[in-house]
């Protein structure tokens, strides 16, 4: 029986090195494991930054007045009816800035406005009714349709700061002035819009507080601004012009 031997001397071929990655390569292979990860801290990061920039940016308005009116306004009539009403206020919430913020409601309140659609009425119903809420502190009204606001809203206060009794509308022609007929709504300097039939056609009212709710502070500067504004005007006669939206070409816009 032959017995096959092996040899003692073999020879290995050692291992090649370890490769060596260049700094691009490291790279490449980190940012595969951990992209997501930096990704997200990223996003992270980024909303932060965003929410301190939002927060530390609002300037909070020292007077709201809402525009109600089944049109828009012209374009930048807003504008400068805020800046108009500035210099009639001052800083209330004591932030260094006197801000006058007006905001748009499109709403008809006409029972025949068949040509509204219905889904612009029903959003501006809910922005409306939300902008009512106490603590938004909304308590200047400028309406194209005073009778039908009051009706839907009952929130218009008398001169005298009274109100209708609970569930009334009351008198609206009583709660309201005419743009037109207050020297000092005629007064405001408005730039291009000086002499155009908007806004003379609308209505400057006042809202106020049941005992059970909340008087938010910008009640008495809003009060007395509207009997600044209005002194000297006589209680509005008839119906409103701007009462429906097929109003549209009386506007002049």
């Amino acid at each position: 029986m032959a017995w096959v031997t092996k040899s003692s001397e073999e020879t290995y071929t050692p291992a090649p090195p370890p490769r060596e990655y260049t700094k691009q390569e490291k790279a490449a292979n980190w940012w595969h494991y951990h992209k997501f990860i930096v990704l997200g801290a990223a996003a992270v990061l980024a909303l932060a930054a965003w929410l301190i920039h939002d927060i530390t940016s609002r300037v909070d308005p020292d007077l709201k007045i809402a525009y109600v009116g089944p049109i828009n306004l012209p374009t930048g009539m807003g504008d400068a009816i805020e800046a108009a009403l500035t210099p009639y206020c001052e800083d209330y919430n004591g932030d260094g800035n006197v801000v006058v913020q007006l905001t748009e409601y499109t709403v008809d309140f006409a029972d025949d406005a068949d040509s509204v659609d219905p889904y612009n009425q029903m959003a501006g119903i809910t922005r409306l009714t939300t902008e009512m809420a106490p603590e938004y502190g909304t308590c200047l009204y400028l309406l194209a349709d005073p009778e039908g606001f009051q009706d839907f809203a009952k929130v218009l206060q008398y001169p005298d700061g009274t109100l209708p009794p609970e569930d009334e509308a009351g008198d609206w022609h009583e709660m309201v002035r005419r743009w037109d007929e207050c020297p000092g709504l005629m007064a405001l300097d408005l730039g291009e819009y000086n002499g155009q039939e908007l806004p003379g056609l609308l209505y400057l009212g006042c809202r106020g507080f049941t005992p059970d709710l909340e008087v938010p502070a910008s009640y008495e500067p809003s009060m007395q601004l509207w009997q600044t504004l209005t002194a000297g005007a006589p209680a509005p006669t008839g119906s409103a012009p701007l009462a429906t939206a097929t109003a549209e070409t009386a506007a002049g816009a």
